[in-house]
């Protein structure tokens, strides 16, 4: 599936210019659009931004594209309860990965 890059917003800078004014957004490489493979959901940890809260990097858990893929049956994740993030630090949940969810099968065999 193919979305608007969620770090530039689509419009394919660094919407920081942390480079420079002129450099190319990292996540799409000056595209605009990103690919993500299906089925996807909005990442739950930057909020589907792609940027990684309080920050201007990427999200570590979409690498930027504001959404994650999220493979077969999936229930809320029983550490974070769906956040998606630890409550201590505001970390990415080990468990989940930041997704916030988790497959019944990894529960089930853990």
């Amino acid at each position: 599936m193919v979305v608007t890059c969620a770090f530039c917003d689509g419009k394919g800078k660094d919407p920081f210019s942390l480079l420079s004014q002129l450099a190319i957004c990292q996540v799409c490489r000056g595209r605009g659009k990103v690919e993500i493979k299906e089925p996807v959901v909005e990442c739950i940890f930057c909020e589907g931004s792609g940027v990684y809260p309080h920050t201007r990097i990427t999200c570590t858990v979409c690498g930027g594209k504001g959404g994650v893929t999220v493979e077969n049956e999936t229930e809320e994740c029983p550490q974070c309860r769906g956040a998606g993030k630890t409550r201590d630090s505001g970390l990415p949940c080990l468990k989940c990965r930041g997704k916030g969810a988790v497959n019944n099968l990894s529960i089930i065999c853990q």
